[in-house]
């Protein structure tokens, strides 16, 4: 059986919403299918895994957000393959999907580097599922902990980026702010975090004054550094790193980079760097008609054919630049390049800490001012009021009166393969 529509997003993450969004408003007919239910606010899944905030902050129904937009239908299935030539999609129950234009926006995967044991031990960050087992993982081996008087908990975080970077700090505060009020001072005590990376200095993209002041934080928090030293093995109990030192661990979190998935190895298209499809300036894939791919599944330029980074305000505007484009194309008008706003950088160091680099001409703020940049700036970009109530509350209840939000711990303290994320089906 098979159904067509004007436009099919295979994504729900940034830039699969952004497009399909863009689309409704103008009433082109679009099919959006992803396996989750939900779209993900993905840059604070950090917090949902330290109980700084709740999963309902971040996750909203997909049906929520298109409810206005009658032309857009969402479909929650897991899609086994896309026909590029074809623009068809086929999902895991064998039916197929066919559009006169086909936007592949699929995210990406943790990439492990090959390196030995990472994929096995390891928790990646990039899904509600990752960022909830993470947070249980953690809470089961506290009270592991707390009930034998000399065991140590040790995590590695793996990665000096944004997310590595954020995720260390808010453990390490968690230890100085959390563990020592609900667990005890003897337990907060025996409390290591560790981040990891091959590079020399934290938040590489950032200036050397960012650096210094976010490497200077997370020191200052208890946060040990490890840096321009590679993993080259992860082991059940910690991670080994180039220069042959062992440095224990329970929990090791992967926030070592991305790569394309499995769809865009099958798609038939040709892969660049990270296993991500190299686009056209105007968004769409190489050698066919009709395909575009956008967000975390695409290398993307600027005017200047510098690649962007995987962020998600390139996802973002990505996203609704390709709607234009497809309008264009429905109505026989030219494609335009895509233009980049740069809006610039921001991390969280910790509480009332953070760097943030805004702008083309990247003015620079550290401190209390960054910090509350921060808050206001992923406060206006979460996706619906309930959203944004829960996170302010959340924030105001955590940051003023050190209170976690609720982990409740299910299931096995083992880590298991995680079903796809929020624009991964």
């Amino acid at each position: 059986m098979e159904d067509t529509y004007q436009v099919i997003v295979v994504g729900a993450g940034f830039a699969g919403v952004a497009a399909a969004k863009e689309l409704g408003r103008k009433g082109i007919r679009v099919l959006l299918i992803d396996s989750n239910s939900y779209h993900q606010f993905q840059p604070l899944l950090y917090q949902v895994a330290t109980s700084q905030i709740g999963v309902s902050a971040i996750a909203r129904p997909l049906r929520s957000v298109f409810r206005r937009l009658s032309s857009v239908r969402v479909l929650t299935a897991k899609v086994s393959s896309v026909d590029v030539h074809q623009k068809s999609v086929t999902t895991a129950d064998g039916r197929v999907w066919r559009a006169e234009i086909l936007v592949i926006a699929v995210g990406a995967v943790p990439n492990f580097f090959n390196t030995p044991g990472a994929e096995e031990f390891a928790y990646p960050l990039y899904s509600v599922t990752d960022a909830t087992r993470l947070g249980s993982g953690l809470t089961r081996l506290l009270d592991q902990a707390d009930r034998s008087p000399d065991a140590a908990v040790d995590v590695v975080v793996v990665g000096g980026g944004p997310t590595g970077v954020e995720t260390a700090g808010a453990m390490a505060e968690n230890v100085k702010y959390v563990v020592g009020k609900y667990f005890s001072p003897e337990l907060a005590a025996r409390c290591r975090v560790h981040l990891v990376d091959m590079v020399p200095s934290v938040l590489n993209v950032f200036s050397p004054k960012s650096q210094k002041y976010a490497a200077e934080h997370l020191q200052k928090v208890g946060v040990q550094l490890h840096m321009g030293l590679g993993v080259t093995e992860v082991r059940a109990d910690g991670v080994k790193l180039a220069d042959e030192s062992f440095v224990p661990a329970r929990i090791v979190v992967w926030a070592g980079g991305l790569k394309a998935g499995d769809l865009i190895a099958g798609s038939g298209l040709t892969q660049g760097r990270g296993g991500r499809i190299d686009v056209q300036p105007d968004l769409t894939a190489p050698d066919v008609e009709g395909v575009y791919v956008i967000g975390d599944a695409a290398n993307i330029t600027d005017s200047t054919g510098a690649k962007l980074p995987q962020l998600g305000s390139v996802a973002q505007q990505a996203g609704k630049w390709a709607a234009s484009n497809i309008i264009a194309d429905l109505n026989g008008d030219a494609r335009k390049p895509f233009h980049y706003v740069d809006k610039g950088y921001m991390a969280m160091v910790g509480r009332g800490a953070a760097v943030a680099e805004l702008g083309r001409k990247r003015l620079q703020l550290q401190g209390p001012f960054a910090f509350l940049s921060w808050l206001l700036v992923h406060l206006a970009l979460l996706s619906g009021t309930q959203q944004k109530v829960r996170a302010l509350f959340s924030w105001l209840n955590g940051y003023l009166l050190h209170s976690p939000a609720q982990v409740v711990v299910s299931g096995p303290f083992e880590k298991e393969s995680d079903p796809p994320a929020a624009g991964n089906p």
